[in-house]
């Protein structure tokens, strides 16, 4: 338990940051299960829209660290490569 008034301080401050990281990522995984489910329903049009509505916010979360870059890099080749595939 924080004792001084500057570790209770600490200790709101992480839990707003904590709360509000959490509520980012979650937007970020609304995203990108739009993308899927537009996959899913193997209609490129909505996939291709979906994807580019998503890429910015993935982008943004990976700028501010609530996701590592290197995931976001990942998610958007795989969901490119998913769309790619419906094209074809």
């Amino acid at each position: 338990m924080a004792n001084s008034a500057q570790a209770r301080k600490r200790a709101r401050q992480n839990t707003k940051r904590r709360q509000h990281a959490a509520s980012q990522r979650s937007m970020v995984r609304t995203y990108l299960k739009r993308v899927d489910a537009a996959i899913a329903t193997q209609d490129y049009a909505a996939a291709t829209e979906a994807f580019k509505r998503a890429v910015p916010v993935i982008d943004r979360m990976a700028d501010k660290g609530i996701i590592h870059k290197n995931k976001a890099a990942r998610r958007k080749s795989r969901l490119n490569k998913a769309i790619k595939a419906l094209q074809a």
